[in-house]
């Protein structure tokens, strides 16, 4: 158990940041899921915009802290890499 104050207000808190945690995280994997179900389908516009949705909430992950810059970045290379070789394939 905390004996400080401080750390009883942490203790307090990590449940309502442990949520919110969650929340976001499980936006950015739907919306990364969203892009690659629309991929598979092969419409590239609607593509297009799915990646755009899902590298604004990855971007708003890690601006919060709750992915690491690193970690968001790589996620987002991964997907224009999936975008950028599905459009190779359309093309030639």
């Amino acid at each position: 158990m905390a004996n400080t104050s401080s750390a009883r207000k942490r203790a307090r808190q990590i449940p309502k940041r442990t949520l919110r945690n969650k929340a976001i995280k499980s936006r950015v994997k739907t919306a990364i899921k969203n892009f690659e179900d629309s991929l598979n389908k092969g419409d590239q516009e609607h593509s297009r915009l799915m990646l755009r949705d899902a590298v604004k909430m990855i971007d708003k992950a890690s601006a919060k802290g709750i992915l690491h810059k690193n970690t968001a970045a790589r996620k987002k290379s991964y997907l224009m890499r999936k975008f950028n070789y599905q459009q190779q394939e359309k093309t030639g």
